[in-house]
């Protein structure tokens, strides 16, 4: 896969999470494709974006030249600020997720498992920097979307029937979002929702190694 196309893989993914964003929710945004959802917030949706470094009110990536080298999200990159963002210190951005403060957050996956179950935080033997807030964002967040490419560089699914990789927390994830598809959890299993064009029904069963449901209203969506 050529890095341009990888890049617009992200965005696709990025473009469709920002739908799940309602007027004067309070999110925060994980690392990776996460970061991109902040650059397809309408500008006239009024929504608090949260950073675990300690700001509330990140705004979309700032154009190339224009960045502030005092302005980063908790993953180091630069980010914008609204008017009547406000600056805290980590204890504080932390005490806002653990009291359930988060309306929703977005984050990437290294697995997602059929039940909600979610690794995204390391591979055995290979080095992080560390977990950060994934562990209290996933548990405490009253809703988590997961972005991630559908299959690893392996071209093995990441959307698994159980996680081999260490937990980050179990049982949490609401819905997840890919290149090729959009799968809700729920109590009765994991529903094929939408299929992402050219992509079919049956090149997402394919590719998925969890068991998927089909709903009987499933949408196409356009690339």
């Amino acid at each position: 896969m050529g890095m341009g196309k990888n890049i617009a893989i992200r965005h696709l993914i990025a473009k469709r999470a920002a739908q799940e964003i309602k007027e004067g929710m309070v999110i925060n945004l994980g690392i990776g494709i996460p970061t991109l959802v902040a650059d397809y917030i309408p500008e006239d949706q009024h929504v608090l974006l949260h950073a675990e470094n300690g700001i509330l009110g990140t705004g979309p990536t700032p154009a190339e030249g224009e960045e502030n080298p005092m302005l980063c999200n908790a993953g180091g990159f630069p980010v914008s600020v609204k008017a009547g963002a406000s600056y805290f210190d980590s204890a504080i951005a932390f005490a806002i997720t653990r009291r359930g403060k988060l309306d929703m957050t977005i984050l990437g996956a290294l697995e997602v498992s059929q039940t909600g179950d979610l690794a995204n935080w390391i591979v055995p033997g290979k080095r992080v920097p560390g977990m950060g807030g994934a562990i209290d964002l996933a548990q405490k967040a009253k809703r988590v979307v997961i972005v991630t490419n559908h299959c690893n560089r392996q071209g093995k699914s990441k959307i698994v029937k159980e996680c081999v990789l260490p937990l980050t927390a179990k049982a949490c994830v609401d819905l997840i979002i890919t290149e090729r598809a959009v799968m809700e959890v729920t109590g009765s299993g994991l529903i094929l929702t939408e299929v992402m064009e050219p992509y079919t029904i049956e090149e997402v069963i394919e590719s998925t190694e969890a068991d998927l449901l089909i709903s009987n209203q499933i949408k196409w969506v356009k690339g």
